[in-house]
């Protein structure tokens, strides 16, 4: 199956678990908004997510597939023995991070909420729920890496849909509850478990429903706790630089967790500027990468890896260029999509239930400014892979620093310069530029390790793609202004415009591609339309 087939049926996954994503964070926003409550819950249900991503995380996505791709070729069973031991090892570690995460609930809340005391006691509530979290994100990430070393990748991307089904439900029968957005205080010790253990039910069904696949592919897990002389030191070696990778990633994201529920306890709690707007922001602007990129890298790593380890350069070479290629197809555009609907996705979204639609419109705003930095982003999450591709967890690490550093010297510098009610517009700003200067660090030290990127092809494409997006863009804009002058700024009329707007942008970007003969539109447009 080729890369641009077996990523289109990861697509098709990603695509409802991402779009279900969104409506569960919609369903949130309209029981408890954007300001105080939702700050204090944004927080510790980020605080799993984060501390997992720091300790483990990093290591499993990074580590485990080229490991056992490797062991399942070398090794007499298959790699069956290593998977078991690499399996015990991983829960274990997980059971006992967990465990003392949950006891220490509240430094973990003092360490990472920086907003007004008085939604910290709140904060904490929400956290002894959701900090389990940490065992099962853990669990669910291991068993599907283990999928995908044996070629099996779907279930790994339609597995969130359960987990979002469940977090949907949970928030629609608290819409019923009379919480106010701004008063911690209106949240019972009921409502808060309730909402915390019905989030952490979720992840635990995300994890539970891997299950039946790992069966299926012929993968019976047995505890081994014979874990010296079989190989696990060079994944511990190679754990240590991606621990490092994380560490600085989340510190320089505690950063802006920091300056942005600082914006929203300064600018107080009329209208929702903190760190979940933020966040709600980044979960639109994610989409399209998680949508094309992750599931185009989830089918290229192993691949990778098995031409990395019989010396093929020329093949990973080649296969990088396939994919920064395909990426752009879709990224280019959305970018721009982004950019110009952000405001109106925003308030038509965002806008309703506890929230009001000055509150969804600046998320739209943080949304469009995002988007500035969306081809960056996922150009150098393709090009990360190549390093790990060759077991090379040092290089990233590297990168990691210069791009946290980065990005919290810009965050501290800027912030100050922006009133509160602008700080996370900015903080948003900052993180698209900082991933300009990541894809040209990243693009540096993989054409090195390469002996190059295929550049002027890839640089072709790109040159073409954003000219195509500028025309659609243009076109886009101009029926939008055309349409609100005519239609009014009522929120169902802009919502119509921004509608009809989209289409315009995505038609002529379309029709310019077709005109510049952009051959990887047809590509990936064919094999989505099959």
């Amino acid at each position: 199956m080729s890369l641009v087939k077996s990523s289109s049926l990861l697509a098709v996954g990603t695509v409802a678990s991402r779009v279900l994503g969104l409506v569960r964070s919609l369903v949130l926003t309209y029981a408890i908004g954007t300001r105080l409550v939702g700050d204090t819950f944004a927080v510790a249900n980020t605080v799993p997510n984060m501390i997992y991503l720091l300790l483990v995380g990093g290591v499993i996505n990074a580590v485990f597939v080229p490991q056992l791709v490797r062991a399942a070729k070398n090794d007499e069973d298959g790699g069956k023995a290593y998977t078991d031991r690499l399996l015990t090892l991983t829960g274990i570690a997980l059971l006992v991070l967990t465990v003392v995460a949950t006891v220490a609930a509240p430094l973990v809340i003092r360490l990472t909420y920086h907003n007004d005391v008085s939604g910290r006691p709140l904060s904490v509530l929400f956290a002894y729920w959701c900090l389990p979290q940490i065992f099962f994100y853990g669990v669910y990430t291991v068993l599907g890496q283990v999928l995908n070393s044996r070629g099996v990748f779907g279930p790994m991307m339609w597995a969130p849909i359960v987990n979002n089904v469940v977090a949907i439900a949970v928030g629609l029968l608290l819409v019923r509850a009379d919480i106010e957005p701004g008063r911690a205080g209106s949240v019972s010790h009921g409502e808060a478990a309730f909402l915390g253990l019905g989030t952490t039910l979720g992840v635990v069904a995300q994890a539970v429903v891997l299950l039946p696949y790992l069966r299926a592919a012929g993968y019976r897990f047995t505890p081994r706790t014979d874990f010296r002389g079989y190989g696990l030191g060079k994944a511990a070696t190679l754990a240590k630089w991606t621990i490092g990778f994380v560490l600085v990633n989340q510190a320089a994201y505690l950063v802006v967790v920091a300056l942005a529920g600082s914006a929203g306890d300064q600018f107080g709690t009329s209208r929702g500027v903190g760190i979940n707007a933020y966040q709600n922001a980044y979960l639109f602007f994610i989409l399209p990468h998680s949508v094309i990129t992750v599931s185009l890298v989830t089918v290229l790593l192993p691949t990778m890896s098995a031409a990395a380890a019989e010396g093929r350069t020329g093949r990973v070479r080649e296969m990088l260029s396939q994919a920064l290629r395909l990426v752009g197809v879709a990224i280019v555009p959305s970018a721009a999509g982004l950019m110009l609907l952000g405001e109106t996705a925003g308030a038509a979204l965002f806008g309703h239930g506890a929230n009001g639609r000055a509150d969804g419109t600046y998320i739209g705003i943080v949304l469009a400014v995002f988007a500035a930095g969306l081809v960056p982003f996922a150009c150098h999450h393709v090009l990360l892979r190549s390093f790990y591709a060759y077991e090379d967890t040092r290089t990233p690490f590297l990168i990691a620093c210069v791009v946290s550093a980065c990005n919290a010297a810009l965050a501290l510098a800027v912030t100050p310069l922006l009133s509160a009610e602008w700080r996370t517009v900015g903080l948003a700003g900052v993180y698209a530029v900082t991933y300009w200067v990541a894809l040209a660090v990243t693009a540096t030290l993989a054409r090195r390790r390469l002996g190059g990127l295929d550049e002027r092809r890839v640089v072709r494409t790109y040159v073409r793609l954003v000219l195509a997006a500028v025309v659609g863009g243009l076109l886009g804009l101009t029926v939008l202004l055309g349409l609100r002058r005519l239609l009014g700024d009522a929120l169902g009329p802009e919502v119509l415009s921004g509608a009809v707007a989209g289409l315009v942008l995505l038609l002529g970007y379309l029709w310019a591609c077709a005109r510049m003969r952009v051959r990887e539109v047809g590509e990936l447009v064919g094999s989505l339309r099959r």
